[in-house]
């Protein structure tokens, strides 16, 4: 591709060497990647700085640097420098350049939130799907386009992964694409070369504290997200969360909103929870739906409402709402073969997603029994937000009768020390119905141990993931798979 056809976009500040008539054969930000020709984006990172590997690509051959560094830090050589403001942003835009500009063909929806966000758009998916539309998904547990599905390996993957994605989508003949948007992503300006038909607010809540720095700065990297769509997008906000209306302050979208608490343009009224799912209102209308839990009405109001705003039979829409089911990971059931024991994984790592579930789950146990409890393994993911910890555990001892507190994805971290950021929370609390088990396989294994056959058990955190990190290794691990491992020892408790 023609450099003055790639950079078309950007706003350079300063350039040296040539601009016209240079042929750019691929882009990259990482320097192992760079081959002869290519332009290569010096993206400075909280760990690694792109500017450091500047003389390996020169090295290597790259035609082309993009850098925010003044053009007199960049060593003299054969190739084209050109200074930018904002190294990640511009290499979002040269992504979605350089591989056509795919996000303008396709009808994208971003969604955004604390929680939710897999679910609303694993949910948006299908329902498209199933009204007969070809769509693409990409989610924290994976991307499809079209029939076939890969497997995620982050929320919001980096610019170039995302614009080839789409490029593939466009090149499959996909009409809707429904994507994940997280706080990371707008922070390292990975979606700002993107053209999104609208974008949806879930909820907001404690997490990533530990990237963001304080819930502000939390706040602001959800809000840019819709402070960059246009006036022809549209912006769908749940207001029963106070920062529903702080999100669409400064957009120049076409604002909606949608509650269960207020009427307004999308509304819902929770008529009941069951073990069969729940039975709702939808801005008047009953449905049944095969979902669990009143947090997961939202997720289905934002849904239809997203549905409605992009013009498809409000019916139509209802219909295909009462046949889907939760994503990979998400209030997942699995049930004792002989004594019957339900046993429920769900990927619930925050204290707000934590008390959503363990409140839908003790809605479905009848009151005082001793038979009915509901038992919880619960842990904290390592090298990340620690003032989450001891909330967790505060949450899970008020709503479980029996807790286990183990290890997540301890990461580089002590697994012992994260149990003792989480045992922090239980001040107060009961002791006798509290266990500390750092391997996870045992605790769940425990938990199964201790349930009736009429209890529930719960194992939140990890949801649809399949291994375990652990010093810098994936281990395999999966949730599901060690319940019904546990189910085999303990065949008659």
């Amino acid at each position: 591709m023609h450099l003055q056809h790639l950079i078309q976009d950007l706003k350079p500040l300063a350039h040296r060497g040539e601009l016209a008539g240079l042929w750019v054969e691929g882009v990259a930000f990482d320097s192992r990647k760079v081959q002869t020709d290519f332009l290569f984006v010096a993206v400075p990172g909280t760990k690694v700085d792109g500017f450091d590997f500047i003389e390996a690509v020169l090295e290597k051959g790259a035609a082309v640097i993009i850098t925010e560094r003044k053009l007199t830090e960049v060593p003299e050589s054969g190739a084209t420098v050109i200074q930018v403001e904002d190294a990640a942003a511009s290499l979002a835009i040269l992504a979605e350049r350089w591989y056509d500009q795919p996000s303008k063909g396709l009808k994208l929806i971003g969604v955004t939130g604390t929680n939710g966000k897999t679910t609303v758009t694993t949910l948006m998916h299908d329902l498209f799907t199933d009204l007969g539309y070809k769509c693409g998904l990409l989610s924290t547990v994976e991307i499809r386009i079209g029939t076939e599905k890969r497997t995620a390996t982050h929320t919001t993957p980096d610019a170039l992964s995302i614009s080839g994605n789409l490029a593939e989508m466009a090149d499959f003949g996909v009409d809707y694409v429904f994507m994940e948007v997280s706080s990371h992503a707008q922070s390292q300006k990975r979606t700002a070369g993107l053209h999104f038909t609208g974008g949806v607010f879930t909820n907001m809540s404690h997490d990533h504290l530990d990237y963001h720095g304080s819930f502000r700065e939390y706040i602001d990297a959800k809000k840019s997200f819709f402070d960059g769509l246009g006036k022809e997008s549209f912006a769908l906000v749940n207001i029963d969360d106070k920062r529903g209306e702080v999100m669409i302050q400064n957009s120049k979208a076409n604002k909606k909103r949608y509650s269960l608490r207020q009427l307004t343009d999308f509304h819902a009224k929770v008529l009941d929870n069951s073990a069969e799912g729940l039975h709702l209102t939808i801005n008047g209308t009953e449905v049944y739906t095969q979902l669990l839990g009143r947090f997961n009405a939202y997720n289905i109001l934002a849904t239809y409402g997203t549905a409605t705003l992009l013009g498809q039979n409000e019916t139509e829409v209802l219909t295909s709402l009462s046949k889907l089911k939760a994503a990979s990971g998400r209030l997942d059931i699995l049930r004792h073969p002989q004594t019957g024991l339900t046993a429920v994984v769900d990927y619930a790592h925050t204290p707000d997603a934590l008390e959503n579930v363990l409140e839908t789950l003790r809605d479905l146990l009848p009151k005082s029994s001793e038979e009915h409890k509901l038992v919880c393994v619960v842990g904290a993911g390592g090298d990340r937000d620690k003032t989450k910890r001891p909330e967790m555990a505060k949450i899970a001892a008020r709503l479980a009768d029996y807790v286990i507190l183990t290890s997540d994805n301890p990461r580089s971290e002590d697994p012992n020390a994260i149990l003792d950021d989480m045992e922090a929370g239980l001040t107060g609390a009961p002791n006798w119905n509290i266990r500390r088990e750092a391997d996870r396989r045992k605790a769940i294994q425990l938990a199964v141990q201790v349930a009736t056959p009429r209890s529930i058990v719960l194992v939140a955190g990890k949801g649809h993931e399949t291994y375990q990190e652990i010093k810098g290794e994936r281990f395999p691990f999966d949730d599901k798979e060690e319940l019904i491992k546990a189910f085999t020892q303990y065949p008659r408790n």
